[in-house]
């Protein structure tokens, strides 16, 4: 007797069978119906000209994409295919996500750059320093492209003595890296340059892709004469930067590598001629120096040579005298006709109009400032006045009050406790003062 399945059986024994008889598989595809719900799962399906799959990609896998998945983009996924119990439809429940293309082309990217690795193509033992001093530079580049205007106008800014010869080629398409690679060995094969420079601007990686060929990694390994490589951003990576005996994160910063800067130059030879005229000044005086010693040692007994001797230093010392009055004078006009050029600049006569001006404008405001300011005062102190006479005894004696002090001591009478009958008091009223006497204290 056959065994019954319910339709859940059913579908876990398809799921089970789904899952061991294809652990992971790479599928590449149109996506199609995307969906991105609140959850953070994305569901699609993946699409050629003749049938389609379901796929989903849970959280967080889906967060760590680095496009956007949209109708109609071409991808390359890896998954495992299951069955949707709920639907009973099998789908493809994925972990990774590229584009189609480029996902390709770095694929191979890498396993080219594994393998040169392995032969030791990129190892830093047999990369040849860079001259100290490039004479004449060949650039293999695009006549038209924005990195030579780059390049050309960093290197005649920093070091116009530069011989720069550019060998045009195509940087891009079917036939751009036979060519770059042709032009690179027949410029080392010449033996006219100290260095060789290849470059071009940024882009995508297949827009790159010419200077990720075999060949041109082994040439460029293979020179005699040192290559830079400068290829796209900074953010760009490829085989011909790591083959080169020097990678440039873009094409300005390989023209300043190449050369040094024409200020430096200048500068460093300034200090040089500085310290060879210190050092020939110096090993001339000791010359002298000993050239006198030996004279006189030769001569002490000779006046006559002796004054002709110190005749000729004489002259010597009026000359570099002279050629020193003549140098401070040079320097004393200098300075003069820099000052008189500051004043006529500076137009004095002008300046002091203008604070005559400025002046006669200001000065009707100062005296209204002073007016109000004095104006302030008095009003302040009236005020004071004022609060002083309100707290003034004087002010309460003018009311009809009067003031009591004891006449032996002065002591201030506040209190009936104070007093004795007969004493003499001074009692101090608004016009004047009053002599009384306590007749009865109480």
């Amino acid at each position: 007797m056959d065994h019954t399945l319910t339709p859940s059986q059913l579908n876990t024994l398809a799921r089970d069978l789904l899952e061991g008889a294809f652990p992971l598989v790479w599928v590449e595809g149109e996506l199609g119906n995307v969906s991105r719900p609140s959850s953070g799962h994305l569901y699609f399906t993946l699409k050629d000209a003749r049938a389609q799959v379901r796929a989903a990609m849970f959280r967080p896998k889906s967060q760590w994409l680095k496009f956007v998945p949209r109708e109609g983009l071409r991808v390359l996924v890896r998954g495992r295919l299951t069955l949707y119990e709920a639907r009973g439809d099998y789908q493809l429940v994925l972990d990774h996500m590229e584009e189609a293309g480029e996902g390709a082309l770095r694929r191979a990217f890498e396993e080219l750059k594994a393998r040169l690795q392995a032969e030791g193509l990129f190892d830093a033992e047999r990369k040849k320093p860079l001259p100290a001093h490039v004479r004449r530079l060949a650039v293999i580049t695009s006549p038209s492209g924005a990195a030579v205007r780059d390049v050309l106008s960093v290197l005649a800014r920093r070091f116009p003595l530069l011989e720069v010869e550019l060998l045009p080629t195509l940087v891009q398409g079917e036939t751009a890296a036979a060519q770059i690679t042709a032009l690179l060995r027949r410029a080392d094969a010449s033996g006219r340059y100290d260095a060789i420079l290849l470059t071009r601007g940024g882009g995508s990686l297949e827009d790159l892709w010419a200077f990720n060929d075999e060949q041109l990694a082994r040439a460029i390994a293979a020179c005699a004469t040192p290559v830079v490589s400068a290829v796209g951003h900074e953010t760009d990576f490829s085989l011909s930067d790591f083959a080169a005996d020097l990678r440039a994160p873009t094409p300005s910063v390989a023209a300043e590598l190449l050369v040094p800067d024409r200020r430096d130059l200048g500068a460093r030879l300034r200090h040089l001629q500085h310290r060879l005229a210190q050092r020939q000044a110096h090993v001339l005086n000791q010359a002298m120096q000993r050239a006198d010693r030996a004279a006189l040692r030769l001569q002490a007994g000779s006046p006559q040579a002796r004054l002709a001797l110190l005749r000729q230093r004489q002259q010597a010392a009026l000359a570099r005298l002279h050629a020193c009055w003549q140098r401070q004078l040079q320097q004393r006009h200098a300075r003069l006709a820099h000052g008189n050029a500051v004043l006529r600049a500076t137009r004095p006569g002008r300046r002091l109009a203008l604070l005559a001006e400025r002046l006669s404008m200001l000065a009707p405001r100062t005296q209204a400032a002073m007016a109000r300011q004095l104006q302030r005062n008095a009003l302040r102190l009236r005020g004071i006045a004022r609060s002083l006479e309100a707290v003034s005894p004087l002010a309460t004696v003018a009311r009809g009050y009067s003031i009591l002090t004891r006449a032996d001591d002065g002591a201030l009478v506040r209190s009936t406790a104070q007093l004795q009958a007969g004493d003499t008091l001074h009692a101090r009223v608004g016009d004047g003062t009053v002599d009384v006497q306590v007749i009865d204290p109480s």
